[in-house]
């Protein structure tokens, strides 16, 4: 498994994230469009469901004395068709979920690092939150 596997099976092991996000919450696609996740939208109105992404950023060197210790950052989208509460709630409790936490295999621990708040994804013409955090992993 994947460290963005390990990533998507903690989130949705957490049930109150998991009912406000209905969505889904993704992680082996670019973009969230009907195409890719379908379950993302409602099939009788065909607007966007509240939903997370979580991509992958460049992995860099960790400073360590351990020839194979990476910093692998990862960020995760939340988007909902109107208005900024799903998104804020469904933040905070990612950030619990994953905040020195020690998920998937040869992570020593992840670390926020980031949050972007009330902006706006151009292309689904939505509201859109972001959490960034970095596992700091053995390759």
């Amino acid at each position: 498994m994947s460290l963005s596997d390990d990533i998507k099976t903690a989130l949705q092991a957490d049930t109150a994230l998991v009912a406000l996000l209905t969505g889904g919450i993704f992680n082996d696609v670019e973009e969230i469009n009907r195409t890719n996740t379908p379950g993302a939208f409602d099939s009788t109105t065909k607007e966007l469901k509240p939903c997370a992404l979580i991509k992958y950023n460049t992995e860099l060197p960790l400073r360590s004395g351990y020839k194979r210790a990476v910093n692998d950052p990862f960020t995760i989208y939340f988007y909902q068709r109107q208005g900024y509460d799903v998104i804020e709630q469904a933040m905070d409790l990612a950030f619990d979920d994953l905040n020195e936490q020690k998920i998937g295999t040869n992570v020593w621990s992840i670390e926020f690092d980031i949050a972007v708040k009330q902006q706006r994804d151009l292309a689904l013409d939505c509201p859109l939150g972001s959490l960034r955090f970095v596992a700091k992993r053995l390759r």
